[in-house]
Order: structure tokens, then C-alpha cells, then sequence
């Protein structure tokens, strides 16, 4: 049996209207592109800070900060070291939830802000940076095969542990490099378990 081909889409000129090739629609994606819009917002804002803000413009969350840092705090970095640090992580983190689907990813950025509420308010000590992101994705990728135990879910939690497991020691004060945000590390991680659990709760 042949394959009958699809006439071509006119407009109301009558003149055919042109489609775009399979594979870049799927290039073109909100899943695909949004991880670079993301981290796009945080190399803009570290790119301006490095030539204009100098050291000046302070969008960490922190002990008496305005709340909207806890939106920017993720987006604001301690240099370009910092920032390509996450960026290399951020990235394949990112698409490895959003496998699961948008919804996944999306409860995992709520997890993470909400969880850094009590640290705003409580901790003495300011944080900023994409890590408390990248833990949440980490947290959520590593709980949600034990969670659902299908075929997809449990390869998406051991491709994580066998590439990010060594990340885990970050969440130990006493692992921790000096400098370095152990309780930003927690509290993502934590925003990416209560993730698995709220998703995992509402495909049941």
C-alpha cells in the first residue's frame, strides 16, 4: 500500500503555505529551548554584573533581602566560574526531567522556590546560584523510578545516580567546600523530592 502524500496547506491567497521540516519543530520546542532561556537569564544577568554592575547589584536571597530574590536568587552567581560550573550540569539535568514532561520540570522549580523560604527567613547566611536548582532536578530524578517503578522513571534515577551521584556529598556541611551553600544545596534537593511525591501522587 503507498503512502498517499498530504496536499499542500494554501492561504486565503490560494498560494501554497510553507511548513517547517519535522526536526525543527521538534528543535524549536518550548521543552527543548527553555533550558537555554533559562540559563540564558542568568548569563545576561552575569555578563552585566561583570561589566557594569561591578560586585554592586545583589539579587542573592539573603537575611533582609526583598522577596523577590528568592526568584532571582537562582539566576545570580558568584562569577563566571560559578555560573559555567552549573551551566555544564544545569543543562543535562534539565532534559533528563524534562523526559517526563513539562509539568515534571515545572514542579521541581516551585519545589525548589518554596523550599527556599525558610532559609530566607531563618538562615543567617545569603545564597545564590543555579546549584539549588540542579539538586532539586538531581533530588526529583533519583526518587521518582523508586516512586512510579516503571521502565522510564527507574532509567531516568540510575542514569542520575551514575552521573550526578558524586554531587551527593554536597549536601553534608562537613563535605562542603568552605564558601560553598551546603543548606542551598539541601533545600533544592528537598524542593526536588517534595516534586517526585507531588507528581508522582497526581498520575496515580
Amino acid at each position: 500500500m503507498e503512502r498517499v502524500p498530504t496536499p499542500p496547506v494554501r492561504s486565503k491567497t490560494g498560494s501554497p503555505t510553507p511548513t517547517r521540516p519535522w526536526w525543527t519543530r521538534r528543535l524549536l520546542a518550548p521543552r527543548v529551548l527553555l533550558p537555554w532561556i533559562l540559563l540564558g537569564v542568568a548569563w545576561l544577568l552575569e555578563l552585566l554584573e561583570q561589566l557594569i554592575g561591578a560586585g554592586r547589584w545583589s539579587l542573592a536571597m539573603g537575611p533582609g533581602t526583598p522577596w523577590w530574590t528568592l526568584f532571582t536568587a537562582p539566576f545570580s552567581h558568584g562569577g563566571l566560574g560559578h555560573l559555567l560550573t552549573n551551566s555544564l550540569v544545569f543543562v543535562p539535568l534539565s532534559y533528563l526531567v524534562l523526559i517526563r514532561g513539562f509539568k515534571a520540570y515545572l514542579a521541581v522549580w516551585i519545589g525548589v522556590i518554596l523550599l527556599e523560604i525558610p532559609i530566607w527567613l531563618l538562615w543567617p547566611v545569603g545564597s545564590h546560584g543555579l546549584s539549588g536548582v540542579i539538586y532539586g532536578l538531581l533530588g526529583y530524578l533519583l526518587l521518582i523510578g523508586w516512586l512510579e517503578r516503571h521502565p522510564l522513571a527507574l532509567a531516568l534515577s540510575l542514569t542520575a545516580l551514575l552521573l550526578y551521584g558524586s554531587a551527593l556529598p554536597g549536601l553534608l556541611p562537613w563535605l562542603t567546600p568552605a564558601g560553598v551553600s551546603w543548606i542551598g544545596h539541601a533545600s533544592g534537593f528537598a524542593g526536588g523530592v517534595v516534586a517526585a511525591l507531588a507528581v508522582s501522587r497526581q498520575q496515580r
